[in-house]
């Protein structure tokens, strides 16, 4: 398997489909209990789950913790806009 080249590299584990850590996140977009949304160095990942509670998150490294009962792990293309912001800037505005 060969990493990416181009910015940080995106790896995720799942143990059980309880608990999973991701690296290469650059930003939280969304989170809730049924679902999570993040930007990564290879798109926009929605985790879709019960119970989905972020455990840990460090953007400056990249990464976050989840644990719940996690049903899909969906990608997409999309990436936000630097003109859009994060829930946690709009949290703390």
């Amino acid at each position: 398997m060969e990493e990416l080249s181009v910015g940080k590299s995106h790896k995720m584990i799942i143990s059980n489909r309880q608990n999973a850590s991701f690296s290469g996140i650059s930003d939280v977009i969304s989170f809730d209990e049924t679902e999570v949304v993040l930007e990564t160095t290879q798109g926009q990942l929605m985790i879709k789950g019960k119970g989905l509670h972020v455990n840990h998150l460090t953007l400056e490294k990249g990464e976050v913790d989840l644990t719940g009962n996690i049903d899909s792990l969906i990608y997409s293309d999309r990436m936000t806009g630097k003109g859009s912001e994060s829930i946690l800037g709009r949290l703390f505005r």
